[in-house]
This record gives C-alpha cells, structure tokens and sequence, in this order.
C-alpha cells in the first residue's frame, strides 16, 4: 500500500502581503486576552468585551471561551452581524430609537438574550411598546452618567429613580441593573487613586439611591479600557466592558492604560516617496489610519513607528501618510516597508475590510471585519 505524504500549504509571509495592511499579533492578543481573563475571574467580575474594537465575530467567540458572560455592540447593526458568535448575552450599549432599528432589534433578541442600556423614557417606551407589538423580550440597564456627561441620567435624584420605576413596569421588559462609561478618565498615570475613588462614590451613590427604595439592582455594568485594572477599586461594580484591551493602541499605551509591549494592532505601509528632504510618503492615508491625534501634546502625530521612535507622523491626505524623518535613526526607501502603531485602533479596525493575525513573520489568520461601518 501506498502512502501520499500531504503537503502542508506554504504560509504567507508579512512581507508578502500587499499595503497597506492591519496586522494583529497574535501572541501579544492572547496575553492581553488571558490577562483580563484572569483579573476579571480574581475579582468575581462578569466580563461582557465591547466588540467595537475588533468588530469580528470569531474574536468575539474566543472572548467568550476565556469566559466572558457575553458581548457588548453599540447599534442594532452591529448586534446582527455579532450574533454570529453566538452569545449567551448580548449588550446593545447605545438607546435604540426608531422603528426600523427596533424591528431588526426583535430578530436577534428572539436569537439570543438581549439587554438594551438606555437613559431616557421615550426610548423606553419605544422599546416597550415594540416588544408588545414584536412579541419579544429583552433585559433593561438604566444608564446614569458617571461624569463624561454623553449619555446618562444624574446619579442621584429623582430621573433616576423615575427610569427604573418605569422600567419595572413594562411587561416584555426586565429591569436588569444599572449601566455607566466612565469615558472621563482618560490618563490613569494621573491620581489614578484619586480618580478611582470619585468614579466609587458616584456609582455607589446611584445603586444606594435604588436600594434605598427597595429596589434590588442585580448588575452594575461599566468601566472602559484606561480604568480596567483598576475596576476592582469601585466597589459596587459587578460588570465590566472594556473593548480596546483585546488590541491597545497608542493612545492606550500613551496615557497608562497599557505598555507598548501590549500594542498587538499595527499598520504595515509602503514608503513611496522620499522626494521631499526630511520626509517619506507612506501608502496609507485618512484612509487607512484613524484620524484621532495623539493623547499627550508632547507626543504628535497620529501614530508611532517602532522602528524609528523619532520619526513624527504629521499628516495625512486620503492616500498619503506624511512622516517627518529629520530626527530619525535611520532612512527608508521608497518600495521599503514600515510599520505605524495607530492612535485609535477601533476606527482604523473600520476602516479595513480585512485584517491579518501574524505569529512572526508568518501570516496565519485572515479576518474579514464584518462589523466595519454598520452605521444604521
């Protein structure tokens, strides 16, 4: 008898792809992933990622294999393409209003268990009345703002405790506790004691002000990426949604959410010019790169290239990244490669209809970002 030996297929190498390309280290994103696994498990916290970073339905499934409760999205689009990863428990963390939006809200919660986060009475009503009409039911977080002053009722008074009376009311509806983001603390290298402190008094304040009308908050839903590690310091937290950890980028690293060394996400470009002294055109643009700046004046530029720490990625046209390279360690050429460490990695990610998973210099996962635009 015979035996064919099977050839494996020949891996794509990084420097064979085409620019410009996001590329995810794998490595690096398996330690992140593995460590906020592991702090949330050490502290009793449900863990509920916000897929708005990766927008990926198969990393939204892995989150879930390393435990986390469920998902969190922000549009009812983006709940339809993550249902795909089949979750026990999808957040919708944004008020869905309109008809249309509604609609498609009752196809994925007759799919999975649904909660909606919402912070005003007219949203409710609309959810209400849906669910009566749909024949759905879905869960309810009574959003309070804790101190970026988006979205949110006070924390302490009477809208709150009007919001959640009327969400008890509602008979498709389930009040399952209250939701906050705490998007005003941006730089933990600041008094992160301090800072940490105030968010526990104002998300206590909120949860003491139901109980002490004796209603029983069963999850108190919040926290972001820069407060992460440090989410065991509010006391009566019980869920966390941080969604930029599965990556980090440079605004990340920059304001003391995580090392550089916790940056899986880069962007490979394409020197194409170099015509201009002290500067190089790369192949990526507003078109490839978020177009967010950086966090900390004394550190410009949208975005950071490890490989010369002193080059300044000033601007950018569509197609263009301008760089200047006068005060940097070494030259490139034009058909040489450099890689950009973005600022955000959540609106470059939404830029990409694809994304490459390396280990090395070997390419071994593409993802296609199923979640990108989703705007309706």
């Amino acid at each position: 008898m015979l035996f064919h030996s099977v050839r494996r297929p020949i891996a794509m190498r990084v420097s064979e792809l085409d620019t410009p390309a996001l590329l995810i280290d794998l490595d690096i994103m398996d330690r992140n992933l593995a460590r906020v696994a592991g702090y949330a498990a050490e502290h009793s916290l449900r863990l509920r990622p916000h897929t708005k970073t990766h927008k990926i339905p198969a990393l939204g499934r892995l989150q879930m294999e390393l435990g986390a409760v469920g998902l969190t999205v922000a549009k009812t689009s983006e709940a339809e393409v993550m249902v795909k990863a089949e979750p026990g428990d999808l957040l919708i963390a944004y008020p869905v209003i309109g008809r249309q939006k509604l609609e498609r809200l009752a196809r994925v919660a007759k799919s999975t268990r649904v909660t909606v986060a919402l912070d005003n009475l007219p949203a409710l009503e609309q959810l209400a009345e849906a669910a009566r009409e749909l024949n759905f039911e879905a869960g309810v977080y009574a959003e309070f703002d804790a101190g970026l002053h988006r979205v949110g009722v006070a924390p302490s008074g009477e809208d709150l405790l009007d919001l959640v009376r009327a969400i008890l009311q509602k008979p498709k509806l389930e009040f399952r506790g209250v939701a906050f983001y705490p998007g005003h603390i941006k730089d933990v290298r600041v008094s992160p004691e301090e800072q940490m402190a105030a968010l526990d008094r104002v998300v206590s304040q909120a949860v003491e002000l139901l109980e002490a009308r004796g209603i029983a908050v069963p999850i108190v839903s919040g926290g972001s990426t820069p407060t992460l590690y440090q989410s065991h310091k509010v006391s009566r937290l019980t869920e966390i949604r941080p969604g930029t950890y599965i990556f980090n980028d440079r605004n990340t690293w920059l304001t003391g959410g995580c090392g550089l060394a916790d940056c899986a996400a880069s962007i490979l470009t394409t020197v194409v010019s170099t015509a201009v002294p002290g500067q190089m055109i790369m192949d990526g643009g507003s078109k490839t790169f978020s177009s967010d700046r950086s966090a900390l004046n004394e550190a410009p530029g949208f975005g950071y290239l490890p490989e010369a720490q002193s080059a300044v990625f000033t601007k950018m046209n569509e197609e263009h990244g301008f760089v200047d390279i006068t005060s940097a360690e070494r030259m490139w050429k034009p058909g040489e490669r450099v890689r950009v460490i973005p600022n955000h990695v959540c609106v470059a990610m939404n830029l990409h209809e694809q994304v490459y998973g390396i280990r090395g210099d070997e390419v071994v996962k593409t993802w296609r970002v199923e979640g990108r635009g989703r705007l309706q």
